[in-house]
């Protein structure tokens, strides 16, 4: 079964791979450069959810095939859940969500601009044991989350939707960054049951744990009833 993945990002198509097909598994990933379509729809969502459905619909109306699409992002519960959807196109906290030009700023410094904010939000004061008692710093005042929503597209109104979340910390400072696997914000998101980066984790360690990887597992249910029908 082709299964077209709504994204240009490779390192999402390889841990989709690495879970989905599996040996005995009839599902190929294919994204849409793969076979040379013009993929870039404008992402005007304002959650997570809202995000992966216009992805998933937009590759569907092209091919007409079963679609998984995701949006995903970091969270930092200390600054609101920021910068949560706008996570890829962050530039510090004069343009949480973006430069006006558009232009997107090398991830690298993402990660120092968002480790600097946490700081200056966590040395103005933050009330943790009401914060813990409401469930939002699960970890302490740097506690902060993954989350991804996908979407199991396969027909005109007919979509699945499964969320999932990654807890953990964003480390104090740039120079604490470990791991050279994984992407994005990995290197500066710390999992203390596991005392390891995300960067610092297996493949087989992190699609075990992860946002996206719980998530993709949740549709890999439906996916199996649906190659049977």
């Amino acid at each position: 079964m082709k299964l077209y993945l709504a994204t240009g990002n490779e390192n999402k198509k390889r841990e989709m791979k690495q879970i989905l097909e599996t040996p005995g598994s009839s599902i190929k990933i294919v994204i849409p450069k793969d076979e040379g379509i013009d993929f870039d729809p404008e992402e005007t969502g304002t959650n997570f959810y809202e995000n992966s459905l216009i992805k998933a619909k937009a590759l569907w109306n092209i091919v007409h095939s079963p679609v998984i699409a995701d949006d995903s992002g970091i969270c930092v519960d200390a600054l609101g859940g920021a910068p949560g959807v706008y996570s890829s196109r962050y530039a510090g906290p004069l343009f949480m969500k973006g430069k006006p030009d558009g232009q997107k700023v090398p991830q690298q410094e993402q990660n120092r601009m968002l480790i600097e904010q946490l700081n200056d939000a966590v040395s103005k004061g933050i009330d943790i044991e009401s914060g813990k008692k409401s469930g939002l710093f699960k970890n302490g005042a740097r506690s902060a989350h993954y989350t991804c929503s996908m979407v199991f597209y396969f027909g005109y109104d007919k979509f699945v939707v499964a969320q999932e979340t990654m807890e953990g910390t964003i480390i104090e400072n740039v120079s604490d960054q470990r791991g050279t696997g994984g992407f994005g914000y990995d290197p500066l998101f710390f999992l203390p049951h596991y005392g390891k980066t995300a960067a610092e984790l297996s493949a087989d360690e992190k699609n075990g744990i992860s946002h996206r990887g719980k998530a993709t597992r949740i549709i890999t249910g439906i996916l199996k009833d649906f190659t049977e029908i």
